[in-house]
């Protein structure tokens, strides 16, 4: 660990802007779930379990046609999850290292739980590819609208995994609204606020000669956020604990949870 957080202290003082890349994995030490495999699923989620409901069917569109109590209430027990969720300490320690670089940090999620909105991260300079649970689209698709989650609280029976409380409606055709969330077998996403995002990453990169990539917490079963930072043409540091393996050549790997190998990345910094 030491000498793997040395040699990530070396990348980051020869960079002059940092790329944040985050899967699940950065949440668990802020007290997140990250629902992995079925059983870590069902353990967080008993109802669902009971009803043998996996994570690929009640995260989908068509869980909301057909049983939309049952889908609110998923999706409202984790809406109210975030909310109350302080990020750990790893996220100041992220947003130190950027704000001593030239071009700052930017950020690449595929987290939907607004956790680096929160932790002070300017939205501008965030990019959550599987969308998020803050903003709310009509599940109709009367309209290709999405619009902030604000005003909406769920109340959920946390044992039945249920939603007691009204839809969230559409403003227009008063439609029940979905979380603006890319789902399994999703056809109705509306990635234009990603889309957004993207290009202002995009531009971002442009800009930055001397890139440094750190990677947190994204796993290999939905690689998306890995090869983001593989194909990255800068030098990455991967943290994570149980798949930690890098190509030849790329970078730095450190096997230990985020938290941890944020810290010992800082201490060297210091």
């Amino acid at each position: 660990m030491e000498a793997a957080a040395a040699a990530s202290a070396a990348l980051i003082r020869q960079a002059d802007g940092l790329l944040v890349t985050a899967g699940a994995g950065i949440g668990v030490d802020s007290g997140l779930p990250d629902f992995r495999g079925p059983q870590g699923f069902w353990g967080v989620y008993p109802a669902l379990g009971r009803a043998r409901i996996g994570f690929e069917q009640i995260a989908n569109p068509a869980a909301f046609a057909a049983r939309p109590a049952l889908a609110w209430g998923f999706y409202g027990h984790r809406l109210n999850l975030y909310r109350r969720t302080v990020p750990h300490a790893g996220f100041a320690i992220l947003r130190r290292i950027g704000e001593g670089l030239l071009q700052g940090a930017f950020v690449f999620t595929s987290n939907v739980d607004g956790q680096f909105q929160k932790a002070g991260f300017a939205a501008e300079r965030i990019v959550e590819c599987h969308g998020s649970i803050h903003h709310l689209q009509c599940l109709d698709a009367c309209h290709d609208g999405i619009w902030p989650a604000d005003d909406y609280q769920p109340q959920v029976d946390e044992e039945e995994c249920l939603l007691r409380s009204d839809f969230p409606r559409c403003p227009r055709c008063r439609a029940i609204a979905r979380p603006n969330i890319l789902m399994f077998g999703d056809c109705g996403w509306l990635a234009e606020r990603t889309d957004a995002q993207e290009t202002r990453l995009h531009t971002w990169l442009r800009q930055v000669n001397r890139l440094v990539v750190i990677e947190i917490g994204a796993g290999t079963n939905i690689p998306t956020v890995r090869m983001l930072g593989e194909q990255s043409r800068g030098r990455l540091i991967r943290i994570n604990p149980s798949e930690p393996q890098l190509p030849p050549g790329k970078g730095v790997a450190l096997a230990s949870g985020g938290l941890a190998g944020l810290r010992a990345i800082a201490a060297c910094l210091e």
